[in-house]
């Protein structure tokens, strides 16, 4: 058997190893971050929402519509009435049309262009109008009393003016490949007619063509009609 303080000192030196071997910490519970997960959902609200708008084509850059209803417009005007069916199969150019009527930008403009034989050019507005993609396809033809897009010699360069031909233009070279046509006069011809033989001056900016009105007619007011 041990002597005595032989095992007294066995019992020291383990309870000595006792205190000194840390003892386990009890993990405590991770705190719930109320602000972090509020934050999170915030987040995936708006990556969700941002995602329906360009979806639908709302979102900046994507706003080409893709159809439209059937549509009428009416030209009030100090010459008389006329009445635009618009094309459904160009929706962009007939949405832009719309659009315009609808905000007043034709109210008060005037047909500012007028070529006896050959057609009636509208639609200068105040303010800047973005430009609006050609709709040009395989059935574009500037036939006598459709009304197509006036734009400069670049591509997709049309904004808000417009013309009407008074006469048959489809045989012209490159007219039908340049000039979107969106919709045909369905009421209102002789006011057409009317306009484009009225009197006019050399225009300033295309020698020798006499175009500028003396009396320029005014689009009283546009609206769209059942």
């Amino acid at each position: 058997m041990a002597p005595k303080k032989y095992r007294q000192k066995q019992k020291q030196a383990a309870q000595q190893r006792q205190q000194q071997t840390p003892k386990p910490e009890k993990r405590k519970p991770a705190k719930f971050n109320k602000t972090l997960l509020i934050g999170v959902a915030v987040i995936a609200i708006i990556i969700v929402a941002f995602a329906g708008l360009a979806l639908s084509g709302q979102l900046g850059g994507n706003t080409t519509p893709t159809t439209i209803e059937p549509t009428k417009v009416l030209l009030q005007t100090t010459a008389g009435n006329i009445t635009i069916d618009l094309r459904t199969d160009k929706p962009i150019t007939s949405t832009n049309f719309i659009n315009l009527v609808k905000a007043g930008k034709y109210d008060g403009s005037t047909f500012h262009r007028i070529v006896d034989g050959f057609m009636i050019q509208g639609g200068k507005v105040n303010g800047t109008v973005s430009t609006i993609k050609d709709e040009i396809g395989s059935n574009n033809h500037n036939t006598n009393y459709t009304i197509a897009m006036a734009k400069t010699s670049e591509p997709n360069s049309a904004t808000s003016e417009f013309f009407i031909n008074s006469v048959d233009n489809s045989w012209r070279s490159g007219f039908d490949s340049t000039y979107t046509v969106f919709g045909t006069v369905i009421s209102g011809q002789d006011v057409v007619d009317a306009i484009s033989k009225a009197p006019a001056t050399e225009n300033p900016y295309i020698p020798g063509e006499i175009s500028v009105p003396v009396n320029p007619v005014t689009i009283i007011h546009a609206s769209i009609i059942p």
